[in-house]
């Protein structure tokens, strides 16, 4: 089993989440996260004012998958997430030791 956590701009959501469902990614946790990166920080707009501000906003999704969806879900998220600017994100690839449905009691691939 592997973990996916890949961090993306808010406004590629969309387009990565119909991206992974095409692929047959039934389920991931998404998470709002600041960070800091290359971009130093980004301009917010709040009633009409610009604010610049020391962090930047994205989401993290976690994805629990067999081995052999990796490549597919990491080209997935790359197609759909990527813009050719600073600030597309990252994708990390962790090992997962078991994963267990609380529900059930299922342990590996049958618990996601």
């Amino acid at each position: 089993m592997k973990k996916i956590e890949a961090i993306i701009r808010l406004s590629r959501f969309e387009q990565v989440r119909d991206t992974l469902a095409k692929i047959g990614v039934r389920f991931f946790t998404l998470k709002e996260v600041k960070g800091y990166g290359l971009q130093k920080g980004e301009k917010i707009m709040y009633r009409g004012s610009s604010y610049d501000s020391d962090y930047i906003a994205r989401l993290q999704l976690d994805i629990l998958t067999s081995e052999d969806m990796v490549e597919s879900i990491v080209n997935a998220i790359l197609e759909s997430a990527r813009t050719g600017q600073v600030g597309d994100g990252k994708i990390s690839i962790i090992d997962v030791q078991e994963v267990v449905r609380i529900r059930t009691a299922e342990t590996g691939a049958e618990a996601v």
